[in-house]
């Protein structure tokens, strides 16, 4: 009987081995994975999805109402000069805490511009393009040649779906005068934003065109990013928009020859990015 219990002992372990000896040959079987495929490093696959179910293409172009999309939040009277002025709601509390920051240095900083949706940076564009309004101090009407009459414009104004205005997380904080930050008063906040907005998580999108930035709108010490979230949208921005998308206004055919995409959509601050 001894014998007998012994034999199957010897059979069952004989089995096991066998069993996991096999296993361990189809592990070593298996193809590895490609390290240069989209899922196994840091650059995104054709199928990458938005950055969220609430962010698409219509979003980076800004063709939604603010005031109807959960992202967004009405800005606090006390912040701003705006009546109806909208940001994310995450760009809403970094500036709230700024705000309050630089108040008790006797600094005020008030939102003179947000959320900007396409059909408003149409109504800018548009004015500037048929000559209703002035841009710096020209009626661009005069200029005949639409790519130069473009190019003018996009001095200081987006063409309509390129604004990182339509992305909620861009502000422009108390006057769009390049003369104010020349005041005593405007040097005073550009000084304090300079120094302390990056701790709230802002950046100056426009700076001083150099080697680092060569292309793209001219400096607006007025213009600010909450770089959390506008970071990423760039990204997505850089990935899913192409020429095509970019139309419906006047003057909508210099968008590819003037490369509005990588001069001026890509063309910011590289702390920015």
């Amino acid at each position: 009987m001894k014998t007998i219990k012994i034999t199957a002992l010897l059979v069952l372990l004989t089995v096991i081995l066998c069993c996991g000896q096999r296993a361990g040959n189809n592990r070593n079987n298996q193809p590895k994975a490609d390290p240069t495929s989209a899922e196994n490093n840091n650059q995104p696959s054709e199928t990458t999805p938005p950055l969220d179910s609430l962010v698409d293409k219509n979003y980076l172009l800004g063709k939604f109402e603010p005031s109807a999309h959960p992202l967004f939040v009405k800005i606090d009277p006390k912040l701003t000069t705006i009546p109806n002025g909208y940001v994310r709601k995450e760009v809403h509390q970094a500036f709230e805490k700024m705000h309050a920051a630089a108040a008790t240095e006797g600094v005020e900083l008030t939102i003179v511009s947000a959320t900007r949706n396409f059909n408003a940076q149409k109504r800018i564009w548009e004015s500037k393009w048929n000559g209703t309004r002035l841009s710096e101090g020209i009626n661009l009407t005069t200029i005949k040649d639409p790519e130069e009459r473009a190019r003018m414009i996009l001095r200081y104004s987006s063409m309509p779906g390129t604004s990182r205005h339509h992305w909620g997380t861009d502000i422009d904080i108390n006057s769009v005068s390049p003369a104010y930050f020349k005041t005593p008063a405007g040097m005073k906040v550009y000084n304090w934003l300079s120094g302390n907005a990056h701790h709230y998580g802002f950046c100056q999108t426009y700076t001083t065109k150099d080697s680092l930035r060569p292309t793209g709108y001219e400096e607006e010490p007025w213009h600010w990013s909450y770089t959390p979230v506008s970071s990423q949208l760039l990204q997505q921005y850089r990935k899913y928009i192409r020429f095509t998308d970019i139309k419906g206004f006047l003057g909508d055919q210099t968008a590819e020859p003037l490369d509005v995409i990588n001069h001026y959509v890509l063309g910011v601050n590289p702390d920015c990015k």
